[in-house]
């Protein structure tokens, strides 16, 4: 999905939807009620929305996934994931969730990097 930017460097430039996947792997789960009951506002503060946060997590293929918890969120683009991530707000909610895990997290964009579905913009 295309959207026009409304970040000041990009006004008016076609961008797409980002998707920021997090693999959370809980060490020490004392951050995660205040984490859980906080963060989805920042989140949404940036433009962002939770598609799942589940830790009902099945291997299909591969090594089992070590993450108690596996996070995808929809942002309308890097910039406001960049805004979402540096913003005061989420500063001791990010901290403490660093602390207390081990956790990886990865944006990928809505694009098709084969170019062969019709239905996603061709990737680079």
């Amino acid at each position: 999905m295309y959207i026009y930017s409304a970040h000041p460097s990009r006004k008016g430039i076609l961008t797409m939807t980002m998707y920021l996947i997090a693999n959370i792997e809980v060490t020490d789960d004392a951050w995660v009620p205040g984490y859980a009951e906080h963060v989805h506002e920042i989140v949404h503060k940036h433009g962002g929305k939770y598609l799942s946060r589940s830790g009902n997590i099945t291997t299909v293929e591969g090594e089992p996934s070590t993450a108690s918890i596996i996070a995808l969120l929809a942002f309308p683009s890097m910039e406001a994931i960049e805004a979402f991530a540096s913003d005061p707000a989420y500063a001791e909610f990010g901290t403490a969730r660093q602390a207390g895990s081990v956790s990886n997290f990865h944006v990928i964009d809505d694009s098709d990097a084969a170019g062969t579905i019709p239905y996603l913009p061709k990737g680079k």
